[in-house]
């Protein structure tokens, strides 16, 4: 198809008229896509088309791209995804219209985009969502989480469609019969479209709720099933109301939904259910076209024919010629000269009217001859483009016919490289495979991985125990002890009270002996009393022996206690060995797996250089930067805990968290620098990439001596730390123009700005003062009263702004206090540069606000100034306070105190800025009072000199007024251009930073 035809076509379709988009020109269009294998054609020439000036073009477009999508080649999906976030920002811009086609065109932009988004999550659906119920169930590919999944999608488009109806029929008056006007066809045109994507979602929607059911619980599903109920009853209600429009019923046979919502907690409603069909009839002819004769009958009639043709319809009109002459007065023989008169009256009267009859079916001849004229002209021009296109049909087989053979030398070139092609699926089969062990070898080294992380736990959870179990020992054996001590303090005791009872024994035997004798010697005296002293002697010996005895049996029971408290103690000693010998072994077997996961991570990111799914991520090079810095303090770390593990070898958590957090910071900065390369230049991506790659060579390296103690004393992080210091400055010379502050000037450049400002302003209300007692001096009456009042508001809005600033400062100073942990205020600006920077710019347009403001004040108060220029002034400073409360705010807490005395002096300073305004326009009008006009003595031919001269005057102000505003526009969209490259913006980011944002949003 000719291009040339493809785009007459495509401007014929997309035009500012409004009327319904022909279908004729969007045939071509569609064939044109099937023609050329995509919609690039379609595409350039859209391009150039007005889309977001004109509300009905872009409606139409909408209509034409949506026939595309749906009917086109599949490729229309794929060119069109480049200009997905252009169709996002055209809907954005359309609806912040709410009259017209705006929120219409907006809604569907929309829908296209869901479109587009929903055929690119799922492949397998065609534009036209026509499949059947095999291809529907190998789309969900057996899982339950795919097919729930594609509901919700289905729903999300669903949606979409429904609120394109809603919007359609609520901008329509349907008290009329606008359906059969052109503006209300146009705006139901695309419907159709909408209709049959709305046929095919309702229905799988319904058999795939039916196998969601079949697989999950019914309360889980409850919130599709709510959702499908919403959705059914508007697209009933929307096809109910569609099939009554005399627009569709000619279009389109809209199906009807049934009464009632499937029940899908019934799995038998499954066949009660019936998939609504949308037929479209074959296009009728005309109802007003009418058989005419053709041009070649009337051709090939000769004279004769015309003439008895004539003669034919004449008798018809005014009789044969072989009935009785009237004008025959031979054959009247009974008529007399007054009949005749009357009779030769009536023939001319009826000459008469048959000649008016005559010039009328002339008249009408001579139109039917043009009309048929006309009709040939057209069949001729019908025929020639016929001919044309039988011409080109011809053309089209014969080139069909080149490709053909050339299709068929392919075909032998093919079947030559079919034997390689098929070496080459063998070769692709057994990568398929190698990569499947691959990945099995991966989910196992991970399923190990788990398996070691659980181990770890189990066995601290055992030293734990086993430390447990070593207190109760040693809490065992002090008791022990005790008992020990408690016993020897008790036999001692008992010993020694045993020892005091023999010697009271002895001293009672000694006394006892020498009562003997004193009884022995008084023996003869007494009888009795010689034999109560035996009894009491034997007595006192019988005592003796049993304490001998118990003595022994002390003296038993404390070597058998002594014996036990050995074995004890041996018993706690060798348990001693063994539990430190395992927590040995079970260190070094977690430091020998944490060495290996932490190398197979490396090697996993060094392989992933190779891989081509890093194409799509593209990284910043002070995202690297961080990367880097956290990886250096890693090392340091990591020696540290080492030397802490072989000071104390108990402790070795400290030095597998080191070891396994230098792993992944490894891996986060290999692979963010190989995202870097995607934007650096092609020298700086090689070095970057060799570096990286170096890298991770020295780390493994490293990484290697923590097998052997010994080894690893000699261990040096010198290679590392000398990659990572060139890894770091090829990121520096990456770094965007707004980073090039260094970063350790960042805080002193905050607090001199901060500094300047406050000057700024001190000077500022010191001029002020100048002024004022200037003017006290100089001027008197009527300026003097409109100077002090000017001057003394500007001077209440520079004391504000200077409180508003001293807030600013100290908020600043409990931000940074509260988020810099031990780090110094200078790192915590440096860490967050961005702030730090929206910081700057506002402090600058602050202190440049109260100069310009002073400048202002100060040429209205000498006469040459203007006061719009002090107003305008005035509100400028304001917006740049309102800026600097924004960047301030941005990462306070809400409840701080200084946050709400920063608002307090924000809404002093808008309320400052208010009166400056005030005064101005008081002082201003006081003073156009004192030069009041006097029109006592104009004409009425003066007075109306003067009215024309003053509309002119007020018609090139309003002139002038609207070019000032356009420039206005074009300044600001200018500055923050300019703002953005001193901020060092990137040229993909959406939006500026939040400060601006904010900032912004004050001044509106």
């Amino acid at each position: 198809m000719d291009v040339n035809k493809m785009t007459v076509s495509i401007n014929k379709a997309i035009n500012t008229q409004v009327v319904a988009v022909k279908e004729k020109h969007a045939r071509t269009c569609i064939l044109g896509t099937h023609h050329e294998k995509g919609a690039q054609t379609f595409w350039s020439v859209v391009n150039r088309l007005p889309l977001s000036s004109n509300a009905v073009l872009c409606w139409k477009f909408c209509h034409v791209f949506h026939k595309l999508l749906r009917d086109g080649h599949p490729n229309v999906l794929k060119d069109s995804l480049r200009y997905k976030s252009e169709l996002s920002d055209m809907s954005r811009m359309w609806g912040h219209l709410s009259e017209g086609y705006g929120q219409l065109c907006s809604i569907y932009l929309k829908l296209l985009r869901t479109k587009m988004e929903y055929h690119t999550k799922n492949p397998r659906f065609p534009g036209n969502l026509h499949m059947s119920d095999r291809q529907l169930e190998e789309a969900g590919e057996s899982d339950v989480n795919n097919f729930f999944q594609l509901t919700v999608e289905m729903f999300d488009y669903l949606e979409c469609e429904l609120n394109l109806f809603q919007t359609v029929f609520n901008s329509l008056d349907m008290s009329r019969s606008v359906s059969v006007t052109t503006a209300g066809q146009c705006r139901l045109a695309p419907l159709i479209q909408v209709i049959l994507d709305c046929s095919h979602l309702y229905d799988y929607a319904v058999k795939l709720l039916f196998k969601l059911h079949s697989c999950l619980p019914a309360d889980t599903l409850q919130g599709h099933r709510d959702r499908f109920l919403e959705q059914f009853t508007k697209l009933k209600d929307f096809f109910y109301r569609s099939s009554n429009l005399q627009y569709f019923k000619r279009l389109i046979q809209i199906p009807q939904l049934p009464e009632n919502p499937p029940n899908f907690l019934r799995a038998s409603a499954l066949s009660e259910h019936v998939s609504p069909v949308v037929v479209i009839p074959a296009e009728a002819s005309s109802p007003d076209s009418e058989p005419v004769l053709e041009k070649d009958d009337l051709m090939g009639m000769d004279a004769s024919q015309q003439q008895n043709s004539f003669d034919s319809k004449f008798d018809d009109i005014f009789g044969s010629s072989s009935s009785s002459d009237p004008f025959n007065f031979n054959s009247q023989n009974g008529v007399n000269k007054d009949e005749k008169d009357q009779l030769i009256d009536q023939l001319f009267g009826e000459t008469r009217e048959l000649k008016a009859q005559l010039e009328n079916m002339k008249t009408e001849s001579q139109r039917a001859v043009l009309q048929l004229k006309g009709r040939t002209s057209e069949l001729e021009a019908e025929l020639a483009e016929q001919q044309h296109l039988r011409q080109q049909a011809a053309d089209e087989s014969e080139f069909l016919r080149a490709e053909l053979d050339e299709l068929k030398k392919k075909r032998e070139d093919t079947e030559k490289a079919q034997r390689s092609l098929t070496e080459i699926e063998r070769k692709a089969q057994a990568n398929e495979q190698r990569y499947s062990k691959l990945k099995e070898k991966y989910n196992e080294l991970v399923q190990n991985h788990a398996d070691l992380l659980r181990k770890n736990a189990e066995v601290t959870k055992q030293v734990s125990v086993a430390r447990q179990a070593q207190v109760d020992l040693e809490r065992e054996k002090k008791e022990l002890e005790d008992s020990f001590q408690r016993i020897s303090d008790q036999t001692q005791r008992k010993t020694q009270e045993q020892t005091e009872v023999l010697e009271n024994l002895k001293q009672e035997l000694a006394i006892s002996k020498q009562e003997l004798q004193i009884v022995q010697g008084s023996l003869e005296n007494s009888v009795q009393s010689e034999a109560k002293w035996t009894a009491r002697i034997t007595e006192l010996e019988r005592d003796r022996d049993s304490l001998m005895n118990a003595m022994a049996c002390r003296e038993e029971e404390l070597s058998a206690l002594r014996k036990q408290l050995e074995y004890t103690q041996l018993k706690l000693s060798s348990a001693q060995d063994s539990i430190c010998q395992l927590e040995k072994d079970q260190h070094k077997m977690l430091l020998a797996e944490a060495r290996r996961a932490a190398e197979q991570v490396v090697q996993e990111a060094l392989r992933l250089f190779e891989e081509p799914t890093l194409s799509s991520c593209a990284g910043s090079a002070d995202h690297l930067l961080s990367k880097v810095n956290s990886t250096s303090s890693c090392i340091e770390q990591l020696e540290k805990c080492w030397s802490q593990y072989l000071a104390c070898p108990e402790d070795i958590s400290g030095l597998l968290h080191s070891v396994t957090l230098l792993a992944h910071l490894t891996s986060d900065t290999i692979v963010h620098g190989s995202a870097t390369c995607l934007r650096a230049p092609p020298e700086s991506a090689d070095s970057l990439i060799e570096a990286c790659k170096q890298y991770g060579k020295e780390t493994l390296t490293y990484l290697s001596f923590l097998e052997e103690e010994r080894i690893f004393e000699n261990a040096d992080s010198t290679a590392m730390r000398s990659c990572l210091t060139r890894i770091m400055a090829i990121s520096e010379d990456l770094l965007p123009r707004g980073l090039d502050i260094k970063q350790e000037e960042l805080g002193d450049l905050v607090d001199k700005e901060m500094a300047a400002t406050s000057a700024a302003i001190e000077a500022a209300t010191a001029r002020i003062e100048e002024m004022l007692s200037k003017s006290r001096a100089g001027d008197t009456g009527v300026k003097l009263e409109v100077n002090e009042r000017i001057l003394g508001s500007c001077t209440g809005l520079m004391q504000a702004i200077q409180i508003l600033v001293l807030a600013s400062k100290e908020l600043q100073r409990e931000i940074v206090e509260s988020g810099r942990g031990t780090a110094s205020p200078k790192e915590f600006y440096a860490k967050n540069s961005r702030w730090t920077e929206g910081l700057i710019s506002a402090a600058k347009a602050v202190g440049w606000g109260a100069t310009v403001l002073v400048d202002a004040a100060d040429t209205v108060v000498q006469g040459r100034g203007k006061f719009e220029e002090l107003m305008v002034c005035s509100r400028e400073i304001a917006a740049s306070t309102a800026q600097l409360v924004a960047a301030s705010k941005v990462k306070a807490d809400k409840n701080s105190p200084n946050l709400a005395q920063l608002l307090q002096a924000s809404r002093a300073v808008n309320q400052a800025t208010a009166e400056v305004v005030a005064s101005t326009i008081s002082g201003k009008s006081q003073i156009e009072d004192t030069d009041s006009m006097d029109f006592s003595s104009i004409t009425l031919t003066q007075i109306k000199r003067q009215e024309m001269d003053s509309q002119v005057r007020v018609l090139e102000l309003e002139n002038e007024l609207q070019k000032e505003r356009q420039k206005l526009g074009e300044l600001r969209k200018k500055h923050y251009e300019l703002a953005g490259v001193a901020e060092g913006w990137e040229e993909g980011t959406e939006a500026p930073p939040s400060t601006l944002q904010e900032a912004k949003t004050e001044k509106e």
